[in-house]
């Protein structure tokens, strides 16, 4: 008597194989990453290696859909991963808005629009304003800067809000002993007085740098009366 040969289950089998196959054959070779300028392309690239279990494409697509922790990388917001090809994909990096930094026992202290610590390193980082004028005697990441003068604070961050709106190219931000604030620009440092008029100050200043033919020059820009009612900057050179 001949025994009947499952014909389903053997169908199956090679089904699977195939699929198997086919799938091995997404080998992730190429990664190509945009919009890091905080954040750090070689981190970025671990992280997205990481994902793609036996460097393969398709479970990197799975695992990236259905389980991502982006966040985990310093300054990135969220990460868009599009698949150009079976071998290549393409990493959209969205970094957090960073505010500002303090320097902290030889290390600089990153923190956002709201003063929420993000991250600290030994080195600066280039378009970053460095506050001058602020202590701390301690920090928590994720959590907000403990700074003993609050009023000062809030205005930093006030000051750090404005100058991301009206997209200003500011490297510093510093309390006099009388409690005055001035700006850095380049080779320019901008007064502004007690920070009363300093929402109508920041809304005029990019026009300022720009009309005044200020570009590679040294000096002080006065505008500490600067207000609404009184729009009268002036220029010292050094």
């Amino acid at each position: 008597m001949k025994t009947k040969v499952p014909i389903i289950p053997i169908i199956i089998l090679v089904l699977l194989l195939g699929g198997l196959l086919f799938i091995s054959t997404f080998t992730l070779k190429t990664i190509e990453i945009n919009g890091c300028e905080m954040s750090s392309e070689d981190e970025v690239r671990e992280y997205i290696e990481s994902k793609a279990l036996m460097d393969n494409t398709i479970l990197l697509y799975l695992n990236n859909k259905f389980g991502g922790d982006s966040e985990a990388i310093p300054f990135v917001t969220k990460m868009d991963i599009s698949f150009e090809n079976k071998h290549k994909v393409k990493v959209d990096v969205y970094e957090k808005s960073v505010a500002g930094c303090i320097e902290y026992m030889e290390c600089y202290v990153f923190f956002d629009k709201d003063g929420i610590v993000m991250e600290t390193d030994k080195e600066r980082r280039e378009g970053v304003p460095y506050i001058k004028g602020l202590s701390v005697k301690s920090w928590e990441l994720g959590q907000k800067l403990p700074i003993d003068n609050k009023k000062k604070f809030d205005m930093i961050l006030n000051i750090t809000q404005l100058v991301d709106k009206y997209n200003l190219e500011i490297q510093g931000i510093r309390f006099t002993a009388d409690g005055e604030i001035v700006l850095t620009h380049d080779n320019l440092e901008i007064e502004l007085g007690d920070g009363s008029n300093v929402a109508v100050q920041l809304m005029n200043l990019g026009s300022i740098l720009e009309n005044e033919g200020l570009e590679g020059k040294t000096g002080t820009i006065y505008m500490k009366d600067f207000s609404q009612d009184n729009p009268i900057a002036t220029f010292k050179v050094k």
